[in-house]
């Protein structure tokens, strides 16, 4: 048996001296992912056999499909190419996996020899179509929060939501798992995708999310960013339940958004606050900013400018006083000498009072701005 791709494409007044039979996929809705051929015997059958495909019959495959023969529960013919073929039982078995990986041939060898079809008469052979393209707009949600390990901080509990889109790799171990022992002439993708699959892709995105943040050190409110790691990263973790056993894989991961929960926020917030206020840098900026903030009440205080100005120094006074920590936390930094400038630290004196720094951008005295 198999394949011989037609040189013409006619199926025309000629088709019913030319063919005894012609197998044709279906028009079916979009959400069909297998559908049993159509055989359309011609005036060249005269005695046309159900579950028979003759000798000499056409075969046509559409473009993105693949098409499989199976005669007694056995794969005997395949081809992911599109086209018209014609079936030949004299020569051998063919397969034609344009676009597949070459494990299909494996695949048929394995699976391909024991799809049962229970209960069906000795001779059966049919023709069934597997769509190969790209099925878009899946929706996924975390119904419940999900905990993640942060790079930044830690365990933290999200919810997150997104789409993701998925196409079938292997139609032969698809057909073979499916259809087994259940025949039906059509499988949707809800069918294949029960609340099952669609619930342990939500528990194993917790997994993936939780290893790309770690291996490419980000935290949680970038990973929109890195949909083509946490694919790949989902089709090794579903290697076993999606593609071995139902020849699946995921083709994108988009995710819409990605929240943490109040606990985790406050959480979040504090180790934030511990990192502003232990780096020297950060704090002069903050009171640069507070600084200016109090210049503009302070113009706009309804006792009077001079009042306005007169608190401002008071608190000047104190915010100079939480300068001088600071910069003395920044000296702590340093990891070179603090003092003369051949080990490159220069040294300063406050214009205002004379106390001498070591680089620091405010006097730790008076909190005069140094630079």
């Amino acid at each position: 048996m198999g394949l011989i791709k037609a040189l013409t494409s006619s199926t025309g007044s000629a088709f019913g001296d030319q063919f005894k039979e012609y197998v044709e996929c279906p028009a079916v809705e979009k959400n069909v992912l297998i559908a049993r051929g159509v055989v359309k015997y011609g005036d060249g059958n005269k005695h046309p056999s159900e579950g028979v495909i003759s000798n000499g019959s056409k075969i046509t495959i559409p473009q993105g499909w693949a098409m499989m023969l199976v005669d007694n529960g056995k794969i005997t013919e395949f081809s992911s190419e599109p086209g018209e073929f014609i079936y030949d039982n004299g020569s051998e078995p063919s397969i034609f996996h344009e676009g597949l990986g070459k494990g299909l041939v494996d695949t048929i060898k394995t699976i391909g020899s024991r799809i049962t079809f229970g209960g069906q008469t000795a001779r059966d052979q049919r023709v069934y179509y597997v769509n190969l393209l790209n099925v878009l707009g899946n929706k996924f949600g975390s119904a419940q929060p999900k905990k993640i390990t942060d790079e930044k901080y830690g365990m933290i509990e999200v919810t997150f939501f997104g789409e993701y889109s998925y196409k079938v790799e292997d139609p032969v171990a698809l057909v073979g798992n499916v259809l087994g022992a259940n025949a039906k002439d059509q499988v949707t993708f809800d069918e294949v995708m029960g609340s099952q699959l669609k619930q342990e892709f939500v528990e194993q995105l917790t997994k993936a999310i939780s290893e790309v943040m770690r291996v490419k050190k980000v935290s949680f409110g970038d990973m929109g960013l890195y949909g083509s790691d946490i694919s790949d990263k989902m089709n090794e973790i579903l290697s076993s339940s999606w593609k071995e056993k139902y020849g699946l894989i995921v083709t994108d991961v988009a995710m819409a958004d990605i929240n943490v929960t109040e606990a985790s926020m406050e959480r979040i917030n504090k180790i934030d606050d511990a990192t502003i206020f232990s780096d020297a840098k950060l704090q002069s900026g903050l009171m640069a900013n507070a600084s200016a903030e109090a210049l503009k009440n302070a113009a706009s205080n309804e006792n009077g400018a001079l009042m306005g100005f007169a608190g401002m120094n008071m608190a000047g006074n104190a915010g100079a006083g939480l300068m001088g920590a600071v910069n003395q936390n920044a000296q702590a930094q340093q990891t070179a000498p603090s003092t003369g400038t051949s080990d490159g630290v220069a040294s300063n004196f406050c214009p205002n009072c004379g106390t001498k720094n070591n680089g620091a951008n405010f006097c730790p005295n008076c909190g005069t701005k140094l630079n």
